[in-house]
């Protein structure tokens, strides 16, 4: 909705990993280390270029999306306002999109940071 803002810097999820995934029924929410992604649009995962599951609101989450847990973060894109690709070192990549005009896609938010991110 409000897309990707060029300085959103997600640098503090490098080295981290994510220790649990929680589901709703309208959205996904996980922990990198310090950041906390809620996110309310769909999300793909690949390995090498090959997806491997995908998230949608109202639906169960594919059990591969399990393989980042307890897997360090290796970097992080942001190739454009409408997405964010986490690098996971196991080769596995999360992408985070801004797919709506009209709601919220996502909300970021960052330990000892004031405010959160809405997209």
């Amino acid at each position: 909705m409000y897309r990707i803002p060029p300085d959103l810097d997600l640098s503090s999820t490098v080295g981290q990993c994510t220790t649990q995934i929680r589901v709703g029924k309208f959205d996904l929410q996980f922990e990198i280390g310090r950041v906390h992604f809620t996110i309310f649009s769909d999300i793909e995962m690949t390995r090498d270029g090959v997806r491997r599951a995908i998230w949608m609101e109202g639906t169960w989450p594919d059990p591969m999306l399990g393989e980042i847990i307890d897997v360090d973060v290796e970097g992080f894109e942001i190739p454009s306002n409408t997405l964010i690709n986490l690098l996971f070192k196991n080769g596995i990549q999360l992408h985070l999109q801004d797919d709506s005009d009209q709601y919220e896609s996502m909300v970021i938010s960052i330990k000892d940071q004031p405010g959160s991110w809405f997209i």
